[in-house]
C-alpha cells in the first residue's frame, strides 16, 4: 500500500511518498503507526481538517484498508 502526504503533513513528516508492505487493517491502525514513527507527523495527522482519501475518495471514520492500493493525508485547505 502507498501512503501519500501533501502540503504541511508533507514538509512535517520530511517525505511524500511510502510503500508499506504490511499495512494495518484499519485507517486508525495506520495513524497509530504513523505517529509511532513520528510524533510530530501524528499530531499533525489528528489536527482539525485533515482529511484522507482511501483510492481517490474521501473516507469519513475509521474505515478497512483491506485491499487498499493507495492512502492519501491531505492538510484543510483554503480558499479565496
Amino acid at each position: 500500500m502507498r501512503v501519500l502526504l501533501f502540503g504541511r503533513l508533507r514538509d512535517v513528516a520530511g517525505w511524500r511518498e511510502k510503500e508499506f508492505d504490511s499495512p494495518p487493517a484499519t485507517l486508525g491502525g495506520l495513524r497509530e503507526l504513523l505517529a509511532q514513527v513520528d510524533a510530530n507527523l501524528g499530531a499533525a495527522l489528528c489536527g482539525p481538517g485533515v482529511q484522507a482519501a482511501i483510492d481517490k475518495v474521501l473516507a469519513r471514520g475509521d474505515v478497512s484498508l483491506t485491499g487498499v492500493v493507495e492512502v492519501a493525508f491531505m492538510p484543510p485547505m483554503s480558499g479565496g
